[in-house]
């Protein structure tokens, strides 16, 4: 998706959209040049939280620094002050690994001010309206009201599933791995055609049926940049609707599913959705990705590196949390034209 901003206010507007939500509390890293990926962080208000979100930027936007290399820092919230201190640590440290910061903004819903010039403006509806129409056109989703309200879509009733699984799992004892992939990839193909949603039993299958990690892998293995729309669809629903003893399986595919789409908020949110009592390799991958601001395009071209590395994890793996919080929403959004006129126009990458 393409958004064209031609002023601060269009910029502000923008960030909902990019994120797949609402930010509050939050300074937003809205990429202006070329390769550089997105994201979010809670505003830090004390010393030594400024010194952590610092250092732990700097290592994605390291990675991805090219001659040039620009972003733009939009601080939404109503402590300027915070914003001012948080934003230049930040700019401090972005400029050590070759990104220069080009515009500093204090956002608090209403008024907005360039911290390095001191002009200030407006937040205005015509901006907020057209960032609509444009990313409505684009056939996006719009964004959610908050991060928390982002989460509260991926929990459902579990009750259901819940009470058709001793029968599914009698019925996979008299069944074989081979028979039940065969099975999961059928009906895999079948939504994929349909959009069915799976019945409780169907569910039930499914979910136990990826818990074996040669059908799981074999669903993984499906997903391309082309079907994501499809996967996100189903693995939200059996994220919503599984117990927790089968849920990590396709909170970690949805989170997968939802970075390979460009939503690295959706992404962070599913991965969240993995019990906290069962370490999953899969869920470590797409952190892993997340964290580095690995784009979505690598999985194509290096997709048997990252399998290889999937299978030299285990279960007792566990991604750096301290990161996560930190690079909460890595991804790569599509941004044209600049913060202000004169600015020149930014490549589009493949994003929400």
């Amino acid at each position: 998706m393409d958004l064209v901003v031609q002023s601060p206010d269009e910029l502000i507007a923008a960030v909902p959209h990019v994120l797949g939500f609402k930010p509050e509390e939050s300074i937003v890293l809205m990429p202006i040049t070329k390769g550089l990926p997105c994201a979010r962080v809670d505003l830090p208000t004390t010393a030594s939280d400024r010194d952590g979100v610092s250092r732990a930027l700097r290592v994605p936007y390291g990675q991805h620094a090219r001659p040039g290399a620009m972003v733009a820092l939009v601080c939404v919230t109503e402590d300027r002050r915070s914003a001012e201190l948080a934003s230049q640590h930040i700019a401090a440290g972005l400029a050590e690994v070759g990104v220069e910061t080009k515009l500093r903004l204090w956002a608090n819903g209403q008024r907005w001010v360039e911290l390095d010039t001191g002009a200030s403006g407006y937040q205005s509806q015509q901006a907020a309206d057209r960032m609509a129409a444009t990313t409505v056109l684009a056939g996006a989703v719009q964004p959610a009201a908050n991060r928390d309200s982002l989460a509260a879509s991926l929990a459902g009733d579990h009750e259901p599933v819940a009470a058709v699984l001793p029968a599914a799992h009698d019925a996979a004892e008299n069944s074989t791995p081979g028979r039940e992939r065969d099975w999961a990839l059928d009906r895999l193909e079948q939504f994929h055609a349909d959009g069915r949603r799976l019945s409780d039993p169907e569910a039930a299958r499914l979910l136990l049926a990826v818990k074996t990690t040669a059908t799981r892998d074999a669903l993984w293995e499906d997903m391309s940049r082309e079907n994501t729309s499809s996967h996100i669809a189903l693995w939200t629903d059996l994220t919503r609707r599984a117990p927790d003893e089968v849920r990590a399986a396709p909170a970690a595919l949805l989170g997968f599913s939802s970075w390979l789409n460009g939503d690295g908020a959706r992404a962070w949110c599913a991965l969240d959705q993995v019990p906290a009592d069962q370490p999953y390799p899969l869920a470590a991958i797409v952190a892993s990705a997340l964290q580095n601001g690995l784009h979505p395009r690598e999985w194509e071209r290096a997709n048997a590196t990252m399998r290889e590395i999937a299978g030299e994890l285990d279960e007792s793996y566990v991604p750096d949390r301290r990161l996560g919080s930190v690079n909460r929403h890595l991804n790569e959004p599509g941004m044209r034209g600049g913060p202000r006129p004169g600015d020149g126009p930014n490549r589009a990458a493949p994003g929400r």
